[in-house]
């Protein structure tokens, strides 16, 4: 046995993880706007992976697919509220958060959104109508929320869209749309189902802002996770798997699977060449070959971080 393989199998999990996110960042980098970075992106996911033992559990490569989800939508994962790796049993979904859909509102600078939750003892009254408002002054209770609200404004527009939800009226929501049963993210505490809520009045009045390819993306992402679905973006669209979680295991029903036969090392190895050639030569992006390449064969998570590669070494070439 050789060193290296026996390194690997006495790496504990989190640290064959971290192995797995320095191949992965080139790729990440591709992917990111600009103003983001691989390195923090990959620290979010490190974090979230070493403190759910949950997350633990899930497939590296889904994993992997909800972190390029995530940063496809320039959204971090974990502690700030933007976006959440959700583990449903050995499958990790992306779900965008209600802040993140904030930020994706603010970016694009036409229109400005917050969202707020109500508690017991709170000072809160609303008027919908043609002179809407919204007043909440929090008192001191830390009990459960009694209402969320979510508030948007177009720039230069006079009068903001308002959207009040009771905890009730949340809770009937998610109980009619609940794909997933007892393992809904939403129902795993109570800072989680306020989370929930938010993002549930939010994702109305966001239905009267100006939208842009993120959010749009964002918001299928989101409605996707919620109906126990994958969803992969490819460029400016997201496609849907038709795969549904069973609600009492947690396992990934699948629905119709791809035949695409695997590409074998010897094959990979065989083209490389030629496909290193055609990205070098500028006919087509990484991610364009990529593309290209699995309408025939299934490429491993491996083998799409070297074609990754292949455009960090031509630009620093």
């Amino acid at each position: 046995m050789s060193n290296e393989l026996r390194t690997n199998q006495t790496l504990s999990p989190v640290a064959a993880f971290s192995k797995t996110l320095d191949r992965m960042k080139s790729q990440i980098a591709l992917a990111l706007p600009k103003h983001m970075s691989a390195d923090r992106m990959a620290r979010l996911a490190l974090t979230a992976f070493s403190t759910s033992k949950a997350l633990q559990n899930c497939k590296t490569d889904s994993i992997l697919a909800s972190l390029m989800t995530a940063t496809q939508l320039g959204l971090e994962p974990g502690i700030n509220g933007q976006g959440y790796l959700i583990p449903y049993k050995d499958t990790c979904t992306f779900v965008p958060g209600w802040k993140g859909l904030v930020d994706l509102v603010s970016r694009a600078g036409r229109a400005t959104v917050w969202t707020g939750a109500v508690y017991e003892g709170d000072k809160f009254d609303y008027q919908l109508g043609d002179e809407p408002f919204c007043r909440h002054k929090p008192g001191d209770s830390e009990g459960n929320f009694t209402h969320v609200y979510a508030i948007g404004r177009v720039k230069d527009a006079q009068m903001p869209v308002i959207e009040v939800w009771t905890r009730g009226k949340v809770k009937k929501h998610l109980t009619q749309y609940n794909k997933v049963g007892t393992r809904h993210y939403a129902l795993a505490s109570e800072s989680n189902f306020e989370m929930y809520a938010r993002k549930v009045a939010l994702l109305q009045v966001l239905k009267y802002m100006p939208s842009s390819i993120e959010l749009a993306n964002a918001i299928t992402v989101s409605h996707a996770a919620e109906a126990g679905q994958g969803a992969v973006i490819e460029g400016d669209f997201v496609t849907i798997n038709t795969e549904a979680v069973d609600q009492e295991t947690g396992e990934i029903i699948r629905q119709e699977e791809k035949a695409l036969p695997v590409c074998t090392s010897e094959k990979f190895d065989a083209k490389k060449s030629e496909w290193k050639s055609i990205v070098e030569g500028g006919k087509k992006s990484v991610n364009d070959l990529i593309k290209f390449i699995e309408t025939k064969d299934l490429l491993s998570t491996d083998q799409k971080m070297e074609i990754a590669s292949w455009e960090i070494q031509g630009e620093n070439e």
